[in-house]
């Protein structure tokens, strides 16, 4: 599963491949790249409920292989466009069919693994994402060296072969992708009946809610009742604003901004996204390890908030690029951090369905904001960025105290489920009563 993150964030970020000459083929003027990153996200806000209905009921196999192999044909598409509104119409099918992917990978990671485990599996099932994801830079820039095949500029060979490779994987993904615990037999064997039997066990005593009771639409939309619910998606969506202003952006800001070359600017995104992985997986390791999350959470938004205030106002080079490393380091280690602050905190399947959907459109709307943060008027140095940018990390540290001073920890025995959307406040300490 680790391999098809990797590429969603190939096939979200590549119009960032702008640099490498599709503006000026597609004759993109004023905010009209900007409007091509932002119909994405209306179609992947909107079809996020809908479609985690639909993982649950095919099942993750057919559902995940579906939708990865259909972007991937739009990827493909993405290289033949003709003018700037047939790639308009391709955006929004690529919302469509992203749609659902997000939420319900973690929403399958979350119905495996007891809450103590989460955070480090949510870290390796993004950053690893993001790690691979990070050489698309260096990947692009090699690929855009066929300019002139077969009659095609360089950034069409991007979409096209990132598109091939997206197809590729979607078809592997179905002989490897496992089902929910209760019906993961219907899959290939990968584990024997007596250990899936321990499995379930243990996920059964940590939160009782393994078989999913049968679907009601009007009991799945009362979740739209539960304020915490919106809790963890504005925590979400605020992180998601950095993120994608930085995967849409950063070789932009490093070309205009820093004055790199093209290759330089394709291939300097590449580290950032490496510590980033290493800052994010170790965060979760931790998180696990001595059951905290909003520590961790707080601190990357710390460094977020003076990374964005280095990349803006510095004047030198290297420590304006020392900022894109914070920026990109705190705001992706918070994904996956956020992810299971509410894995952890919501009990109930379909209400954890409902709860992952909500917070990956949370995540889209916070894509929306990023697409529009990095203003054509306000090149070269995107100064008025960064009084934004940090804005929206000041927001996320008092929603995450009120959510503590709201909750507390609740001592409950061990298993059984009591009832309530949240059993405990998996945040500053586990307690179990014996």
């Amino acid at each position: 599963m680790e391999g098809i993150p990797a590429l969603t964030i190939f096939d979200t970020d590549d119009l960032n491949r702008v640099v490498a000459g599709m503006a000026k083929d597609l004759k993109l003027v004023g905010n009209q790249y900007s409007l091509l990153v932002l119909v994405f996200f209306p179609f992947y806000i909107f079809f996020q409920a809908p479609m985690t209905v639909i993982a649950k009921k095919l099942g993750p196999r057919n559902f995940l292989t579906g939708i990865v192999v259909s972007w991937g044909l739009v990827m493909v598409g993405h290289g033949l466009v003709p003018n700037w509104r047939v790639m308009l119409a391709l955006r929004c099918l690529l919302g469509l069919f992203e749609a659902g992917f997000f939420s319900t990978c973690v929403y399958l990671l979350s119905t495996w693994y007891i809450r103590r485990e989460v955070a480090k599996r949510n870290a390796a099932f993004y950053l690893l994402g993001s790690f691979f994801a990070g050489f698309g830079g260096i990947l692009a820039y090699g690929i855009s060296k066929m300019d002139g095949i077969a009659g095609r500029e360089g950034w069409r060979w991007i979409f096209i072969i990132e598109g091939v490779l997206t197809v590729a994987m979607g078809l592997i993904a179905f002989f490897f992708l496992v089902d929910f615990p209760e019906k993961a037999m219907n899959s290939w064997r990968f584990l024997k009946e007596d250990d899936l039997k321990i499995i379930v066990d243990r996920v059964e005593r940590d939160r009782s809610d393994v078989v999913a009771p049968p679907f009601k639409l009007g009991e799945y939309l009362q979740n739209a009742l539960d304020w915490k619910v919106y809790f963890f998606a504005a925590n979400f969506g605020l992180s998601s604003v950095v993120t994608y202003a930085a995967a849409y952006f950063l070789p932009i800001v490093l070309l205009d901004g820093l004055h790199f070359s093209v290759a330089a600017a394709q291939c300097l995104s590449t580290p950032c996204y490496v510590f980033a992985s290493i800052l994010g997986y170790s965060q979760g390791y931790w998180s696990d390890k001595i059951n905290m999350r909003t520590p961790f959470i707080l601190f990357n938004c710390l460094i977020e908030i003076i990374g964005v205030a280095v990349l803006g106002f510095a004047t030198q080079n290297a420590a304006r690029y020392f900022g894109a490393f914070l920026i990109i380091g705190g705001a992706n280690a918070n994904i996956a951090l956020v992810l299971t602050y509410q894995a952890n905190n919501i009990v109930g399947q379909w209400r954890r369905a409902f709860c992952s959907a909500t917070i990956v459109g949370a995540g889209g709307m916070g894509g929306i904001i990023g697409s529009l943060t990095f203003r054509s008027q306000d090149a070269p140095d995107y100064r008025l960025v960064s009084p934004l940018l940090s804005r929206e990390q000041l927001m996320t540290e008092p929603e995450s105290d009120l959510f503590n001073a709201q909750t507390g920890p609740i001592y409950l025995p061990r298993g059984g489920y009591n009832g309530s959307t949240l059993r405990y406040n998996y945040n500053n300490s586990l307690l179990f009563q014996e």
